[in-house]
């Protein structure tokens, strides 16, 4: 029953806020998670948008509209609105309505709605695909086209649950170690075991294509191994960069039978083709010539993904997937495709991309499940508000629109309150994260801290990472390169993070975090005179 005490209110455009100092907001934030995107989170209330989409995932994941239903009504303050349940039923119902099969050397749409496959051959985006209609209730399509088919679906709002199968792919025997090479035992966790038999289902047609979502450190190149070792077939790994790749050449030859000739590296530096090989995104979209951008053949090491008969793709850090690698993904639909991510949400806005040629989210834990278990660092997070320098009130002031974020993001006044947070962290470890290059080299001299950028060397970027895991430094200064797939576990910290200190990093909400052993703190630069 609605209660005025409750932290949520559920508006008729499908937004959701959420009180954030309410006693009920952790478990109510972990509900919203799992079939609504976070918009906003100033300081006192959050804002949440429950899209067909977001419920389209959560429906692939498990969950039914009235799970879903019952979520919002135990938290809700008021009653929630007649249309907000029907429109949520509506959308649930919509995912795998229509199935792809493959039936008869064909490959079919089907639908026990004998309308909507009269819907469906009405829509002009879907016609020339179809093949022939071969009853009422199948519609045979091309086969060629299984992934362009899937995302126009998506788009007129009946996403298809795919059966259509795969192929195997080579074989390549292989398991998971006991006792990793470099010493110590080694086990999957528990979520980490659910979330690869997830996405594998024993082989079954109904799984083998998706996405797994979990916290940053969870462990979900722990997951792509275990489905590798579930699998053993030939695989190809996408990354966002060398760093990450020479990670999961490290973790596979540490953490499995895997030898080294049988694991390779494809990238800038080394064009390796092994049973497994490790690329990255980078150099996927590198175009020699000139060409246009939607054309496959201009793309020089596109190549990679017919190089071997792979059985499995896995897309490290899913949601930074570059738009010329969907477009080759559209056709890879025979071959099954893993998302690693610890958040769907993309700053392209092509989240509809990833769930139709990826795959929808197979599974997902709330970080705060992972945070009480203890197998993820506890963060509390501050906010400090910093005026805007009287120098810089003109500057901020007749700047266009679009550059009024970088003036407030580079305020000078952020070098005292860096200063300070430093200080009171003397002796942990402390990661300074930012995105403008000249305000980072102020930073570096500062603190006569290295600094990592997009121009550091590959192999600099792994001394001085190593020299920080080990403690030989203690402090880093790094661009926006260390955001995604960069591992600085220290081998004395089991479940703690390094101590990021960022600064306006993030884009639009303008704040960043200092995220330390035992805390981690944000702030904003104030815009307000």
């Amino acid at each position: 029953m609605p209660d005025p005490t409750n932290p949520l209110i559920v508006q008729g455009d499908k937004t959701v806020l959420l009180e954030a100092t309410n006693p009920h907001y952790p478990e109510a934030r972990d509900i919203l998670a799992r079939f609504a995107e976070l918009e906003k989170s100033p300081e006192y209330i959050h804002t949440y948008r429950i899209t067909p989409l977001s419920l389209w995932n959560a429906a692939a994941s498990g969950l039914s509209a009235a799970e879903i239903v019952d979520g919002l009504a135990r938290f809700a303050k008021y009653p929630l609105p007649a249309h907000v349940v029907r429109d949520i039923e509506e959308y649930v119902s919509r995912y795998g309505r229509v199935k792809v099969v493959r039936h008869a050397g064909q490959l079919q749409l089907v639908s026990e709605d004998k309308l909507l496959i009269t819907e469906l051959l009405s829509q002009k985006r879907l016609q020339p695909y179809i093949v022939e209609q071969v009853d009422a209730h199948t519609l045979a399509v091309n086969a060629a086209m299984r992934g362009h088919i899937k995302q126009v679906l998506v788009n007129v709002g009946y996403p298809a649950e795919d059966l259509a199968g795969y192929v195997d792919g080579d074989s390549l025997p292989f398991t998971l170690r006991a006792t990793m090479r470099q010493g110590g035992g080694f086990s999957l966790r528990a979520y980490q075991r659910d979330a690869a038999e997830a996405f594998y289902a024993a082989g079954a047609a109904r799984g083998g294509s998706g996405a797994i979502v979990l916290p940053c450190g969870a462990g979900k190149t722990v997951v792509g191994m275990h489905v590798m070792a579930q699998m053993q077939t030939s695989t190809l790994i996408l990354t966002p960069n060398t760093v990450a790749v020479r990670q999961w050449i490290t973790e596979l030859l540490d953490k499995t039978t895997l030898t080294e000739d049988e694991v390779g590296e494809y990238t800038g530096l080394v064009k390796e083709i092994k049973p497994v090989t490790i690329s990255t995104y980078q150099i996927l979209t590198y175009r020699k010539k000139a060409g246009r951008e939607r054309d496959s053949d201009a793309y020089d090491h596109f190549a990679l993904f017919g190089a071997r008969n792979w059985g499995l793709i896995i897309y490290d850090e899913v949601h930074l997937l570059p738009a010329p690698v969907f477009r080759i993904t559209a056709e890879l639909q025979a071959r099954r495709r893993l998302g690693l991510t610890a958040t769907l949400v993309r700053e392209d806005g092509l989240e509809g991309d990833v769930f139709s040629l990826i795959g929808p989210k197979k599974f997902d834990v709330p970080w705060k499940d992972l945070e009480r278990q203890g197998w993820i660092a506890t963060a509390s997070c501050h906010e400090v508000r910093i005026p805007l320098v009287e120098e810089f009130r003109m500057a901020y002031a007749v700047a266009p629109q679009r550059n009024k974020y970088a003036v407030a993001a580079q305020n000078p006044a952020k070098l005292d309150v860096l200063r300070k947070l430093v200080e009171r962290h003397a002796g942990n470890h402390t990661l300074i994260i930012g995105m403008y290059l000249e305000q980072l080299e102020q930073i570096a001299a500062l603190f006569d801290a290295p600094l990592i950028t997009g121009q550091t060397p590959v192999r600099r970027r792994e001394e001085l990472y190593e020299q920080f895991r080990t403690g030989e430094i203690r402090m880093l200064v790094v661009s926006k390169v260390a955001n995604f797939s960069i591992d600085l576990l220290m081998p004395t910290w089991p479940l703690k993070c390094p101590a990021p200190l960022a600064v306006g990093r993030k884009k639009r909400s303008g704040w960043a975090g200092f995220c330390g052993r035992s805390g981690t703190t944000r702030w904003r630069t104030s815009t307000r005179w």
